[in-house]
């Protein structure tokens, strides 16, 4: 078991990385503070593996549990299920002396913290990601919100959980597609802060995706310590944390465009990455190679790297004007200049960036 401290002043937590340390829930919970409630906020298929022995760990150290489920999926990450959080906080009598605790994946830790950070103007929750893709992004750094139908995550609120606890034994009942939708945001960590652990992936791409524990333990540590580093720096995302974003642009736009189940979302993060680096190469930001370096690692680990032909690039551009992170109607996005090394640039033209989708649909790499 190891502990990564996020330094973040008030807003500080410890994000506890180990094998088998659910039983210790109960403990980091009742250490953060004397909770009069906690809500355990999950879906069917992970509540079937996991809640109870969550439960268990919080009716050990005392603390009184409830059990609020909503339907899984992209699609269901939206303000109706919100709701349905609500209702539960709310028939569960849940107060400001109590905690959510999101138990699950990216959407349910989105969506467990957007309620949390709203409901009676504010209470504390935890993170208790379940899928590789949650583990090393979704749980660290406090973004939370939903989806609407213009695009994804336009509604939300950053807010810093009390704690995040990663057991790496869930990942044992994820399925493999999900697993590989994890396995690219370790490379686009790698991509954008650490060229040693871009490598790192690479190398042991064939051991992550079998599994293994310790090279699985050492991938997951070093890239929330990067994600960890990023956000000490630039909490609410106004410079530096902006570099998170490489391959989000364009990959959220394919989701959405996608009807959110066509592809998992770190399966459109990979076609994304590839799109816009080679958007950086057309315009002379990154090195020459960069684009097939990232091709070659995400296909080593099975993630798909085309261009989808059914989607066209008139809108997948209406959708990246629509993006949130685009400012005075200036496309914004975070462009590898090489290996290791990441830069926001604030005013894509469209030109280009229709450019590199329609070279990246004709499979000119």
């Amino acid at each position: 078991m190891s502990e990564i401290k996020v330094n973040l002043g008030e807003r500080s937590y410890v994000i506890t990385i180990g094998s088998g340390i659910l039983s210790e829930l109960g403990k980091i919970v009742t250490s953060a503070g004397n909770y009069t409630l906690a809500a355990v906020v999950t879906n069917p298929t992970v509540a079937a593996h996991y809640a109870q022995p969550v439960l268990d760990s919080l009716h050990s150290a005392g603390v009184r549990t409830e059990v609020i489920t909503v339907p899984s999926g992209e699609r269901f990450k939206t303000l109706n299920t919100v709701r349905k959080i609500y209702d539960g906080l709310i028939e569960a009598k849940m107060d400001r002396g109590g905690a959510v605790i999101a138990l699950g994946g990216g959407v349910i830790g989105d969506m467990a913290g957007f309620a949390a950070s709203t409901y009676m103007r504010g209470i504390d929750f935890f993170q208790v990601p379940t899928t590789l893709l949650a583990q090393v992004d979704a749980s660290v750094g406090g973004k939370t919100g939903v989806d609407l139908p213009q695009g994804k995550n336009l509604v939300g609120a950053f807010c810093q959980p009390r704690a995040v606890v990663i057991d790496i034994d869930t990942l044992n009942t994820l399925p493999m597609r999900e697993l590989r939708s994890g396995l690219a945001e370790l490379v686009k960590h790698g991509i954008i802060y650490d060229q040693a652990f871009f490598h790192f992936v690479d190398r042991y791409a064939s051991e992550l995706l079998q599994r293994i524990e310790c090279p699985l333990i050492e991938a997951i540590t070093r890239s929330v310590q990067i994600k960890v580093n990023v956000v000490e720096q630039d909490e609410r995302e106004g410079g530096l944390r902006a570099i998170l974003n490489f391959g989000h642009t364009i990959g959220h736009a394919i989701e959405m465009l996608s009807g959110y189940g066509k592809y998992r979302h770190g399966e459109a993060l990979a076609i994304g990455m590839v799109t816009e680096a080679l958007l950086a190469e057309e315009m002379g930001i990154a090195e020459p190679g960069t684009v097939n370096a990232i091709a070659k690692v995400l296909a080593r680990l099975r993630l798909p790297i085309a261009m989808d032909p059914a989607l066209s690039t008139a809108d997948i551009v209406r959708a990246i004007e629509l993006d949130k992170k685009n400012i005075g109607g200036k496309i914004r996005l975070a462009l590898p200049i090489k290996i290791g090394e990441c830069r926001v640039f604030a005013d894509i033209t469209r030109d280009a960036l229709i450019a590199a989708i329609e070279r990246h649909g004709a499979g000119r790499l």
